[in-house]
């Protein structure tokens, strides 16, 4: 997971790039690789790190087993991500990330606990969605915190807007969810208009729903309920 207040590169909104004519989601921002991380990436990197490719990606093939998968877009430092797939190993965790400080940070995690259910994409999220996922393919997908874009000339930037929400969709086999948290009240509204108004998707809650017990609560978050902010959390499932 990443919080708003972390630098990082995805989980971004999709935006035009007058520079490449295309629609990315996200902003490129630089970063310090620290030496731990750049011996991850450089360790551990060929095992769970998978090329971006615009084919169908196998994933029974890459995590070297059949298992319900989990899309994260834009992990950040990959804290919550680590947390989550170590709590539930019977599931594949596909991560989504261009910021390499964070594949780094994730890749240090996976070492450090051992974990075999992790694999990395480090792309921009709508391209390893639209060619890499087939559709139906995926048991579940998170977006924790993504920027907030919080001044109203740049909402339009934001990563949850309908174009992303109906593609997401359409990659959750029935019964899949899509999960989003935000500690933004404006963000929050938003997201849940724009989920709602998907017909592929079902509110499992009247309005916000509880934070589920698999998705940790950061120091960040934790500072933040200690001073009264709020954290909204968004559980909807393919119909």
């Amino acid at each position: 997971m990443s919080d708003s207040h972390t630098p990082k590169a995805s989980g971004k909104p999709m935006f035009y790039d007058p520079t490449e004519r295309r629609i990315r989601s996200f902003v490129t921002r630089a970063g310090r690789l620290s030496d731990a991380q750049a011996r991850a990436i450089e360790t551990l990197g060929p095992r769970f790190c998978l090329p971006y490719a615009k084919d169908r990606l196998d994933l029974e093939a890459a995590f070297g087993r059949a298992a319900p998968t989990i899309l994260e877009i834009g992990f950040g430092m990959g804290e919550t991500t680590a947390a989550i797939a170590a709590g539930m190993p019977v599931k594949n965790f596909l991560g989504v990330e261009v910021h390499t400080p964070g594949v780094g940070s994730l890749l240090k995690l996976i070492g450090e606990r051992n974990l075999s259910n992790l694999r990395i994409v480090q792309h921009d999220a709508v391209e390893v969605l639209t060619h890499m996922v087939a559709p139906e393919a995926l048991a579940g997908a998170h977006v924790f915190f993504p920027d907030p874009w919080h001044k109203a000339r740049h909402n339009k930037r934001r990563l949850i807007q309908g174009p992303l929400v109906q593609l997401l969709a359409s990659r959750l086999a029935p019964g899949g969810y899509l999960h989003c948290a935000t500690d933004w009240q404006d963000y929050a509204e938003q997201m849940l208009q724009v989920l709602s108004d998907e017909p592929a998707l079902r509110n499992t809650a009247e309005g916000y729903a509880p934070r589920p017990d698999y998705r940790p609560v950061t120091k960040f978050e934790n500072r933040g309920l200690r001073l009264g902010h709020g954290v909204w959390d968004l559980v909807f499932v393919k119909k």
